[in-house]
């Protein structure tokens, strides 16, 4: 039942930082889709643990190449979507309480796919792997 509750929480959240990018792009004062473009980082940010968990073994307790480059491009991911809002604003492609949402929807979510991990990211027999 744990788990339930956790896929479930994990979901509102999930929404919750959806409707935040949404409301960037919908308000009639900002009015421009362009920071929709971080939901290719939501895509991408799993990827690269998900391929270093199925490659890397868990028998040693020592750090794994593997799983370094993993996290070390998932890092860059994650700092790309904070990054590209910012790069808009600047630009003024988009306004900056545009990007203050993109930023707040960025956080939850990239936050949510974190609790994903650490919720169902365990060596047990039922697992998203």
């Amino acid at each position: 039942m744990a788990g339930i509750k956790a896929l479930v929480g994990l979901s509102f959240s999930g929404a919750i930082g959806l409707t935040f990018l949404l409301l960037s792009c919908v308000l009639e004062q900002y009015g421009i889709y362009w920071p929709l473009f971080v939901l290719i980082f939501y895509i991408l940010s799993p990827i690269p643990t998900f391929i270093s968990r199925r490659l890397s073994d868990d028998s040693d307790s020592s750090s794994n190449a593997c799983r370094e480059i993993a996290y070390f491009l998932t890092t860059g991911i994650v700092v790309s979507a904070f990054g590209l809002p910012i790069v808009l604003a600047r630009n003024t492609t988009i306004q900056w309480g545009a990007c203050g949402l993109v930023m707040t929807g960025n956080a939850v979510l990239f936050l949510t796919i974190f609790g994903f991990f650490v919720v169902f990211g365990g060596g047990d027999d039922f697992s998203w792997e």
